[in-house]
């Protein structure tokens, strides 16, 4: 409360929101929607704000184990709230919300062993290497790819067939004072990660929604690492939901950072027993739901159609 530099960034902020509720208030009267759907972050307060001064229908939705802020502030004008997981992960009210999954891309399509092996023949992969695919997102994770980078010569004497494909980050391949290991493919960045996720046979993946929402429509074994450190710890609590059904691996970063042969230990136990990648397997695809998209584009056509009859009545 009392530093200065904070203080002069929340009133910048305050004027920002003002700023994008009349840009949005212009924004609505120009297009007159039916509804609005707000999947969150911040730029989705002053829509739903203004959305509720002209009392437009708001649905929102939620892809992480708890709601995010955005949705929550706009949350007691909302008609529905379209949730990732169980009703009762959230502190909407139950008649108002609808557990409907999380929208996945449809290039990520259940992976049987057939599909597998029609991805790695298309990467020019092994038929029969152990891969182990490492991704810490788009932008890399700094965690996962410093332990990962610690004990990589470990890793590939695991056994002949490891092969550990690992997407860093932009500018960041310098992790690896060595890169001509045979076992090891260094990307900065994939395009078209679902040929990659769906060539492996293991995967460590941070625990964002969307992406573990993808990984458990292709049903790949996955060790999961959250971020501790994004507001509101909802990695904590995606990683802390699939634990709790035994869908993944989750290892802790600190504990990771101060100890990677734990790490280690985790991918050997898995990269090397089908029977464990099989258990994760059929545990994180039940978690899977298909018809999200269906049934938000549904829910949306329904509410806009009343939406519709209400305003020429």
């Amino acid at each position: 409360m009392l530093d200065i530099k904070t203080i002069i960034l929340n009133l910048r902020d305050i004027g920002f929101v003002i700023i994008g509720i009349v840009q949005s208030l212009v924004l609505l009267a120009l297009n007159r929607p039916d509804v609005v759907f707000l999947k969150g972050g911040y730029v989705g307060v002053p829509i739903g704000l203004a959305a509720a001064l002209y009392r437009i229908p708001i649905v929102t939705h939620d892809s992480d184990a708890v709601a995010g802020l955005a949705n929550r502030m706009v949350s007691r004008w909302a008609t529905l709230h379209a949730t990732a997981l169980p009703i009762d992960q959230y502190a909407y009210p139950a008649r108002k919300t609808l557990q409907t999954g999380v929208i996945v891309s449809d290039e990520y399509q259940f992976v049987d062993e057939s599909t597998k092996q029609g991805f790695r023949r298309e990467l020019a992969l092994s038929q029969d290497a152990k891969i182990l695919f490492v991704t810490g997102g788009s932008s890399g994770a700094v965690a996962i790819n410093e332990a990962i980078s610690s004990i990589i010569e470990e890793i590939i004497e695991l056994d002949s067939d490891v092969y550990v494909i690992h997407q860093v980050g932009k500018g960041k391949q310098g992790i690896y004072k060595k890169t001509d290991y045979k076992q090891l493919e260094v990307h900065e960045f994939i395009d078209g990660l679902y040929k990659y996720s769906g060539a492996a046979d293991l995967i460590i993946t941070r625990a964002g929604a969307n992406t573990l929402a993808e990984f458990a429509v292709q049903a790949k074994p996955c060790i999961v690492i959250p971020s501790p450190h994004l507001a509101g710890g909802h990695q904590l609590e995606n990683a802390k939901f699939v634990r709790d059904r035994q869908a993944a691996i989750v290892l802790d970063e600190q504990e990771m950072l101060q100890d990677p042969s734990m790490l280690k230990q985790s991918i050997a136990d898995t990269l090397l027993d089908k029977e464990t990648q099989k258990k994760l397997a059929n545990s994180i695809q039940k978690l899977a739901r298909l018809d999200a998209s269906k049934v938000i584009a549904q829910k949306l056509q329904e509410i806009a159609k009343n939406s519709k009859k209400h305003n020429n009545t």
